[in-house]
């Protein structure tokens, strides 16, 4: 029996082309936030869920982090990273009009990831924002007697019979957003559909207290044992100004050894230290319909 895999929806957004990568036989249920989503699989709704975690140009996606430290039970069992192509569209009835739209509407993410084609390569139009490129394209293909167009995907544009009149319109190519899979467990999940390209392992990180060298303490715990360390970044812990998690990621799986004896070393030095998930990694590196 086919189990359900939860993701920020609705249908046609960049989360569900990840989906569609790692999941192709199974069902998929599409959750409005990323608190929502954290709640399906949490209560057992869903088996795995997939969220956004960190994008080439808008950084991390706080609101993924803040639910992970939050929902200490959830692990990080898989990980793919998704470019990032955005596309001009528009109702099939409004073709032959679409360089002169009232309105465009997008997430506000992929509106500014488009401004030279907004400025530059049609008439200026109002701009208004929607929670998802995929709700925007929704939007578009229900009202086809309006003069309006979307931003989105090519999955958008399939999934809601639109017609894309300008691919390819963002601003800077190499643009990536990194997708986490959650589990309320921490065996790590293996695609049949695509090549692993590495391992990682996420660690939580709280300092014992704030003292000068406290940092480096615990980065001195992975660099004398050359661990590469692939992000470190701060999260506040909402207690106090001044406090903070820290989350790191590691280029390598959970071992018997070597990262066992980093997390004593760092308990040693007063440090609470919480691994969030040992797991692969894969990227999508084609369009979605040549997987």
């Amino acid at each position: 029996m086919s189990y359900s895999v939860g993701y920020l929806g609705p249908k046609g957004t960049f989360t569900s082309m990840a989906v569609d990568a790692l999941f192709k036989s199974e069902q998929h249920m599409p959750y409005q936030t990323i608190p929502d989503c954290f709640d399906a699989v949490k209560f057992g709704h869903v088996k795995y869920v997939v969220v956004p975690l960190e994008n080439t140009l808008e950084g991390t996606v706080n609101l993924t982090l803040d639910y992970l430290i939050e929902s200490k039970q959830l692990k990080i069992v898989n990980e793919i990273v998704v470019p990032i192509r955005q596309h001009f569209m528009v109702h099939k009835q409004n073709v032959s009009r679409w360089k002169e739209p009232d309105v465009v509407y997008s997430h506000p993410h992929a509106l500014a990831q488009c401004h030279q084609f907004l400025t530059q390569d049609m008439r200026p139009a109002k701009k208004e924002t929607f929670n998802s490129t995929g709700a925007a394209a929704q939007f578009v293909s229900e009202h086809p007697e309006l003069s309006i167009g979307a931003i989105a995907n090519e999955k958008a544009a399939e999934t809601y019979d639109l017609t894309i009149v300008k691919p390819d319109i963002h601003d800077i190519e190499n643009n990536h957003t990194r997708f986490v899979v959650l589990h309320k467990n921490d065996t790590a999940l293996r695609s049949k559909s695509l090549p692993v390209k590495g391992f990682k392992t996420t660690f939580m990180i709280a300092l014992p207290t704030d003292h000068a060298g406290a940092l480096h303490q615990v980065l001195s715990a992975f660099a004398w044992r050359r661990i590469n360390l692939s992000k470190i970044e701060s999260r506040p812990m909402k207690t106090a100004l001044g406090q903070y998690y820290f989350f790191i990621d590691i280029e390598q799986k959970m071992d018997d050894i070597l990262i066992p004896n980093t997390i004593q070393e760092l308990e040693a030095i007063g440090c609470q230290v919480e691994v969030l998930g040992s797991y692969p990694y894969y990227r999508v590196t084609e369009a979605l319909d040549d997987l």
